[in-house]
């Protein structure tokens, strides 16, 4: 005899599984109605999470068709850009949006990983960036990402403190040594945990940017590009190393600064444990903000020092949008992307996060400009910001100076120049295998 009761299970199963292959084909929901199509984009940790979750919801409900899954990497550029390229070395077809750094547009354009934006990127829509910042997502006259924001090396600094001993932001990096010795020297009693100065040297991406800026500013380069040849061992260069570990590393700054990335660096600044801190321009308002910081209000930025005539230098960062050639769903991706880079979005980043946008107009929008005084000033630095060096197989060779630099940092002792020519060996090598890549 058939027992109804023992049936609801099997009924139910039925229609759990009913429901999955619903989800699953994406052709319709219970109620008949299409399935919103899924979005995979992969990003970095972000600073403002709140931001993030408030943007997403706003595109939801703006796109009712579309749903977007975020699979969020560690904050490090380093660590982001091992997992994605991994997704993308395996050739998975559910990555669709992803940020890319501004260095990888080589590599990603090179290897195949990115698709081509020029025929829905147009020449009109581009007139409304930033110059640099196009200029950063193009490989062999094809764009591959839409400039979401631009970053450039900054130096912030304790208004009061400077004030206090008659200072004006320092000019040169020996001014910075003097200032933050005297400062240091007069307030050691009232706060013993002060430091001269705050930055990120720890082992990674932002090692070489920071470097890049010193050795800069000092005349060196990382790499003659014309020649295709590595350049760490030019007396400049290893002239701004020796600068760095033993004027700002152990007399005035901590050496647990080899462990810093941008996060832990900022917030030793932001509990009033530095004068001069280096971060990027989203630093600004987290180090105002009352909730975040106990110096707010009490904080500058300035360009970063240069030494004997020459004009310090900033390294250009930001991030730029892309499509995983993979990608079943181009076209809602580029929705997708079309809507965070569009004014709006950029207004709304740059006013809730600080994010320094790359839409033109927006660095003349008075409300932007009132949160974010900084930007009158610093407008220059961040539109003329010195790109790092542009290569399919940059990744690798920012491995090696990574290695280079920790090293150098790391071991006052350590003889620079046989560490440096071994280091421009293995960088050649690699340089060795794109000098006849095609223009």
């Amino acid at each position: 005899m058939w027992c109804p009761v023992k049936a609801v299970p099997i009924l139910g199963a039925l229609a759990i599984c009913a429901s999955l292959v619903c989800h699953a084909t994406g052709d319709e929901t219970a109620t008949g109605a299409s399935a919103p199509t899924v979005i995979r984009f992969v990003s970095w940790k972000p600073d403002y999470p709140r931001a993030w979750d408030e943007a997403i919801r706003i595109f939801t409900e703006r796109h009712p068709h579309l749903r977007i899954e975020r699979e969020i990497a560690p904050h490090s550029s380093t660590a982001y850009h091992d997992l994605l390229t991994q997704k993308l070395k395996n050739r998975d077809p559910s990555v669709d949006v992803f940020f890319m750094d501004v260095i990888w547009v080589p590599e990603f354009a090179a290897a195949g990983w990115a698709r081509p934006l020029n025929d829905r990127f147009t020449e009109a829509s581009q007139e409304a960036f930033l110059p640099s910042t196009l200029e950063v997502g193009r490989y062999h006259g094809h764009l591959y990402g839409v400039p979401s924001r631009i970053d450039a090396g900054l130096l912030y600094y304790r208004v009061d403190l400077l004030r206090k001993y008659g200072f004006e932001p320092p000019g040169t990096w020996n001014e910075l040594v003097h200032q933050a010795t005297t400062i240091l020297d007069g307030e050691r009693a009232a706060t013993p945990t002060l430091r001269g100065y705050s930055a990120q040297f720890k082992q990674y991406e932002g090692l070489v940017c920071n470097m890049l800026e010193f050795i800069g500013s000092h005349g060196g380069i990382l790499i003659d590009e014309d020649r295709g040849a590595a350049r760490l061992s030019d007396e400049r260069t290893l002239a701004a190393i020796e600068f760095v570990r033993a004027r700002l590393l152990g007399p005035l700054a901590s050496r647990a600064l080899l462990t810093y990335q941008e996060p832990e660096s900022l917030a030793a600044f932001a509990r009033g444990n530095a004068v001069f801190h280096r971060n990027w321009p989203y630093a600004w308002e987290i180090a105002n903000n009352p909730d975040r910081s106990s110096i707010a209000g009490r904080v500058g930025a300035a360009p970063l020092p240069g030494s004997d005539g020459i004009p310090g230098v900033a390294t250009l960062g930001g991030w730029l949008l892309g499509i995983s050639s993979l990608s079943r769903h181009a076209d809602e991706a580029w929705e997708f992307i079309s809507f965070l880079t569009g004014h709006d979005m950029q207004r709304f980043f740059a006013r809730e996060a600080g994010i320094a946008p790359s839409r033109t107009v927006l660095y003349a929008d008075p409300e932007l400009l009132t949160a974010n005084p900084q930007w009158r000033s610093q407008a220059a630095v961040l539109h003329s910001a010195t790109p790092r060096p542009r290569s399919p197989v940059y990744p690798a060779l920012s491995h090696i100076m990574q290695r280079f630099f920790s090293r150098a940092l790391a071991y006052p002792g350590l003889d620079l120049e046989p560490e440096a020519r071994r280091a421009e060996r293995e960088m050649n090598r690699l340089l060795d295998l794109t000098r006849s890549e095609a223009p």
